[in-house]
């Protein structure tokens, strides 16, 4: 749905919001840490010093605030106060944030301590990926364009991009049209308008791009075992091309790199 220049105003204020939530985690030692009291710093955060609302908090009977996805788990890993995060680690943290009626989205894999060469060019790969698809957004492309440029990016490197999850519209709702492939062909899909919000989330894995769902029908892990890293941003549809409008303050010149 094409939001109205009133909307996009105050969906930049939920995405800069959440991107000061990212901005605090950076500065977190993370390792020895439980993925739960991570949750519990981040649900304070939000609701005390932000004085916004974590969106995922009660959506499809969600209990937390984010999603913890450790090592092989792609994504919607649920936190727990027996999981501890362990200096190698690779941990990607999915956060939502409502402010004013309308939702921002984001994700970004954190390595954690000293992690192996082989994990952290994963990582780079993934957050790359992401840019890569966020350059193609402007006005007459196609979401087969975005998904195409994330996925090329990933088998160039060697990975497998999950098919299974993908991006999405957001705004008053976590979850709008349209959904976001991180696959495509250039010149399919829906054409992209200005005013357009959506969410874009590319998952690599190592191995296969199969994926396979606990017992708890939540934590989604790789079918191999292999690892998994996940980047996200909320983006915009402007008249010229795109704003990320859940960059982070280190992210500045991404954007002109992934050209």
């Amino acid at each position: 749905m094409v939001k109205s220049p009133d909307d996009l105003a105050l969906m930049r204020i939920s995405g800069a919001l959440l991107a000061s939530v990212f901005e605090m985690l950076d500065g977190l030692e993370l390792a020895g840490l439980s993925t739960l009291e991570v949750n519990d710093l981040v649900e304070r955060f939000i609701s005390v010093d932000l004085a916004a609302r974590p969106a995922s908090k009660g959506q499809y009977d969600f209990e937390y605030v984010l999603n913890s996805s450790i090592n092989h788990v792609v994504c919607h890993g649920m936190p727990d106060g027996q999981e501890i995060i362990r200096d190698g680690d690779i941990v990607n943290l999915d956060i939502t944030l409502e402010k004013n009626g309308f939702i921002a989205d984001s994700s970004k894999t954190y390595m954690v301590g000293t992690v192996q060469p082989a994990a952290r060019r994963l990582v780079r790969v993934a957050q790359e990926a992401m840019w890569k698809g966020i350059r193609q957004v402007r006005p007459g492309a196609h979401l087969g364009d975005i998904g195409f440029a994330i996925e090329r990016h990933a088998r160039r490197n060697g990975y497998a991009v999950v098919r299974d999850y993908c991006g999405h519209g957001i705004g008053r709702e976590m979850h709008e049209e349209p959904q976001v492939p991180n696959f495509g062909r250039p010149g399919t899909g829906v054409k992209l308008r200005q005013g357009m919000v959506f969410t874009i989330e590319p998952m690599l894995n190592q191995g296969t791009r199969r994926v396979a769902t606990l017992e708890d029908g939540w934590t989604v892990v790789t079918g191999d075992r292999k690892l998994s890293a996940q980047f996200e941003h909320t983006v915009a549809v402007t008249g010229t091309g795109v704003e990320v409008l859940t960059l982070r303050r280190d992210e500045a010149a991404m954007l002109e790199r992934a050209a």
